[in-house]
């Protein structure tokens, strides 16, 4: 194992990359568990398009039930929260709903925030309640990929942002990729996805569109704040 010093984690993102850029997406989960404790691991899932392909790495791959968080923010289609139910059950997964302050969540949704001023919306419903559990973990796993927008495409397996280490075990994998996989592995897929939604976050700011354009159409905003 690591060392558990974080700042020693952040001098040691380098060759961490150097290991696991080598290895196979198997490799990568299997290793992960193996350079940090199970207890430093925090795994996130917006039950969406990627949810799939990276929770059956885990629940495969993993040497004990993976623990996955999901922002409940209250918005999301109901689709997605039935398929987070069903997918849940299949893999194994112990999930827990993370969800945001009460009285903040209501402005957002009395003032229809996410029309007015939807980065507040974002950190208020996403941002906030997972900053409230990040600093109990030291790693925090994701299914981000370069091929869904800009900002992501310069992103490696591993980053140190937030005074944590990122782990984006699919980032160098192409949507192609991940479609045979899940073609190959008979993955379920969030049901939305075949009506054309192929980035899904909540109802309010999601449309159909290919890869992210979907999201916050009309705005130059592309992320929801999580992984800036």
């Amino acid at each position: 194992m690591i060392a558990t010093n974080i700042h020693t984690y952040k001098k040691q993102i380098d060759s961490l990359n150097e290991k696991y850029i080598q290895l196979s997406l198997s490799q990568r989960i299997q290793e992960i568990y193996k350079d940090f404790s199970v207890d430093e691991m925090l795994i996130t899932s917006s039950f969406a398009a990627n949810s799939p392909f990276l929770l059956h790495l885990f629940s495969q791959n993993a040497p004990v039930k993976p623990k996955v968080y999901f922002i409940d923010t209250f918005y999301h289609f109901e689709e997605t929260l039935n398929y987070k139910k069903e997918l849940s059950k299949k893999y194994n997964l112990e999930v827990y709903n993370i969800i945001p302050d009460y009285e903040e969540h209501l402005k957002t949704r009395d003032e229809k925030m996410w029309q007015k001023n939807p980065d507040y919306c974002c950190h208020v419903n996403k941002v906030k309640p997972i900053e409230q559990i990040k600093k109990h973990f030291n790693v925090w796993a994701s299914g981000l990929m370069r091929s869904q927008n800009s900002h992501r495409k310069n992103l490696k397996v591993f980053e140190y942002k937030g005074d944590i280490i990122r782990f984006y075990p699919i980032i160098d994998v192409d949507i192609e990729e991940r479609n045979e996989y899940i073609k190959k592995h008979k993955l379920d897929t969030n049901p939305l996805v075949f009506k054309g939604y192929n980035s899904i976050g909540c109802k309010h700011c999601t449309k159909k569109g290919a890869d992210r354009e979907g999201r916050w159409v009309g705005l130059a905003k592309t992320e929801c704040g999580l992984h800036i």
